[in-house]
């Protein structure tokens, strides 16, 4: 079960994840739709980090990556994997019939899994080690059936995944050392970023999550638009062919549509003097809000709230918007802690708001050594 998979990986202990007694040297690949970051840890747990942007071709990529690594080869690499279907299990070693599978996938997360996919092979390449795959989705696993179905039919095979779980499952590892108690009540945590999505933790496991079938749902991202009204989505099929109607949901919606074409990322709209940037940015958060208060109402209350991700961990602008209406729930910033990036940002007297950086690279990196235990 899922459950025993993930404290196999982590315990908590005053907020640091256990350190595994066999120690091996693992590479970590986080092939994005836009970047690759990997990281080096050394079997004596040093670290180092790589990060390749704006990319016209992967292969470049790991060419660099190659020659940055110097002549070091890991004993383990792991792959971030946006999407593993119906899979349990954090992580799985890939053979042939793992590789067959996840092709089978690409579906459900066309603009991930392609590079996923193709950081695995340039890998498997270069690298006689094993390949362990690491999944988003499992972490959601814990997800309740009135979270996890879908009001259509049964039959057709369809239910909530969810996503960002290897970061929602390393964020779990750190509340109790950040938190206390408060940890194991009800947190939600804000995955934003270029991908954004929420998701509500209780007892350190996942009991909702904003993304759905496919990485496209929930609230809105740089150039996704989030959900939409299903008729909305009947209407452009009439007007667009698939392949457009694809690229459109996946790359031409969400912040950038917002901004009439202004700006897909939130630094350039927030640096913006522009109505159409000002807009989208209100809209964004607005939307988080929604969420946040949805989980609130589903849940009977929230005790604490985390940001993460790119623009959670950085905009002080975004995290301020977004908590300023929600004092009704018992959440307030200081203002101070907010705008230096401090780990807890929240007034005294109120609920804990935090800040914690994302490092799924970690959670790969034990999952990794979990999987050859």
């Amino acid at each position: 079960m899922a459950e025993s998979v993930l404290f196999r990986v982590f315990r908590v202990f005053r907020g640091r994840i256990a350190v595994f007694t066999m120690n091996r040297s693992v590479l970590t690949i986080n092939s994005g739709s836009s970047s690759i970051k990997a990281s080096l840890f050394a079997a004596s747990g040093a670290r180092r980090n790589f990060r390749y942007e704006q990319l016209h071709d992967q292969r470049e990529a790991f060419d660099q990556l190659l020659h940055d690594l110097a002549g070091e080869v890991p004993e383990l690499v792991g792959h971030r994997f946006v999407h593993g279907g119906d899979m349990t299990d954090l992580a799985r070693r890939v053979d042939a019939t793992e590789r067959s599978r996840l092709e089978q996938l690409i579906h459900l997360a066309p603009l991930h899994l392609p590079g996923n996919l193709l950081g695995l092979d340039l890998c498997l390449q270069r690298f006689a080690v094993p390949q362990i795959a690491c999944f988003d989705t499992a972490f959601h696993s814990t997800l309740p059936e009135l979270a996890k179905r879908l009001p259509i039919p049964n039959e057709l095979g369809m239910r909530r995944f969810g996503f960002h779980g290897l970061n929602y499952a390393y964020i779990a590892g750190m509340l109790a050392g950040m938190l206390g108690d408060v940890a194991y009540k009800k947190v939600v945590v804000a995955h934003l970023g270029s991908g954004a999505s929420l998701c509500l933790l209780e007892n350190l496991k996942s009991v909702d999550t904003t993304m759905s079938y496919t990485p496209a749902g929930g609230i809105p991202m740089g150039t996704r638009s989030g959900d939409l009204d299903p008729g909305v989505m009947l209407e452009l099929a009439k007007r667009y062919t698939p392949e457009k109607l694809s690229d459109m949901v996946f790359h031409n919606m969400g912040l950038l549509a917002l901004s009439a074409g202004e700006s897909s990322e939130m630094d350039k709209l927030l640096a913006s003097d522009s109505d159409n940037a000002k807009f989208a940015v209100d809209y964004f958060c607005r939307q988080v809000r929604a969420a946040i208060g949805g989980f609130a109402a589903k849940a009977g209350g929230i005790d604490a709230l985390v940001f993460t991700a790119g623009i959670g961990e950085h905009s002080a602008e975004v995290r301020e918007k977004i908590c300023a209406p929600l004092a009704f729930l018992g959440f307030a910033l200081d203002r101070t802690a907010n705008h230096s990036g401090s780990n807890e940002i929240s007034l005294a007297g109120h609920k804990p708001v935090l800040i914690v950086p994302a490092d799924e690279e970690i959670m790969i990196r034990n999952l990794c050594l979990s999987a050859c235990l």
